[in-house]
Order: C-alpha cells, then structure tokens, then sequence
C-alpha cells in the first residue's frame, strides 16, 4: 500500500507539474488528454486524480500561490527588512504576470468565489503581512502602507501587463515604489538603491 500511495502522489505532482505548464502556455483550455502524456500517465489516472478541469486549474492555482509565499520565507531570512519587501513585489509581479490566473488572488475575495481562491488571498496577504510589519517596525515603509496597498500596487501591474503586451510593468513597479519625484536633496543626489524603500 505504501507503495501506492507514493506512485499516486508522484503521478499527481506530475500532473500538476504539466499542467501548469499546459495552461502557461496555452491557457486554461489546454488539452486534458496532452497534460496526461505529458505527465507520463493516461487520461484515467488524470480523472482518477482530478473529476474536473476546474479541480486541476485549482491545483495548479494552489502551487502558485503556495511559490510566491515560499519566496517571502526566503527573503525574509536572507535580507533586510526593507529590501526583503521590495524583492517579494517583484517575485509576486513575475508570478502574477507568467500565471495569469494567480492576479485573481491580488483582490480580496467576494462572496462568489471558490474556496481555493480566498485561501490563496489569505496566504498571500499573510506572507505581505509578515513582510510589511517588519519593514513598518525597522522605519524602511511608511507607517499608513497597507497589506491591501501591496497587493493592490501588484495586481494593477499585472492587469496592465495583461492589456498591454509592451508595457514595462517592472519599471512601473520600481516607480511606484520609489516615487517619480526628485531627491529632497536636489539634482545629482543619491536616490534609492535598487531592492531599497525611500526613507520618510
């Protein structure tokens, strides 16, 4: 039985594994029967798995999501407060661009939605928290920055990039962070290194 069980989870993380891929590049109709022969089993084993495409891209949607809070976890060990933050925006921008359906994870979740989309916005804006509050308490982020105002700066980049095939969503996103006005300073004065908040 233990063996089942391990040929049964590795079969469906493969599954998965193909299916993010699928619906990156094709989207969210991509062929169920390709996903299975990608994934190296048959199309029994993927319903065996997942009764529907809507449990599959849930799945998916979960991996994602579960990534980009990882990647809060690593930087809030490996970097400064400030910094930390600032690399996290950027990490959920490039997921939220590459994976179109995890933007829907930026807004907070109404009424109508699946359980799987508002757990992944409670685990995104959990991982912004931990991140916020740390940068709030070391002086790097103003005190009136909301979770919300992170998440919601993110999304509106990711909705932009969406519309907008040549919009540079990443240098709008570096401008938004550290403002498009001149140094307090004057001309030719230091700004901001890349990865760092402005200070108030």
């Amino acid at each position: 039985m233990r063996t089942l069980r391990a040929d049964a989870r590795r079969s469906r993380e493969q599954i998965v594994q193909a299916a993010e891929t699928a619906f990156r590049r094709y989207g969210a109709d991509a062929s169920l029967e390709a996903i299975a022969k990608d994934a190296g089993v048959g199309s029994a084993t993927l319903h065996r798995h997942f009764r529907s495409r809507r449990q599959l891209a849930e799945a998916v949607f979960q991996e994602r999501t579960e990534a980009v809070a990882a990647v809060a976890d690593r930087l809030k060990a490996e970097r400064e407060p400030g910094p930390a933050l600032v690399h996290w925006l950027r990490a959920a921008l490039e997921y939220a661009v590459a994976n179109r359906g995890l933007v829907m994870t930026l807004l907070p979740p109404s009424d109508e939605d699946t359980a799987t989309k508002v757990c992944g916005h409670q685990i995104l804006a959990a991982a912004a928290d931990s991140l916020l509050s740390a940068a709030q308490a070391a002086g790097a982020v103003r005190a009136d920055v909301t979770v919300a105002d992170t998440l919601a700066l993110v999304n509106a980049m990711s909705l932009l990039a969406e519309q907008d095939a040549t919009a540079d969503v990443h240098h709008l996103l570096e401008l938004a962070i550290t403002g498009i006005g001149p140094s307090p300073s004057g001309p030719g004065s230091s700004r901001p290194a890349a990865g760092e908040m402005p200070r108030t």
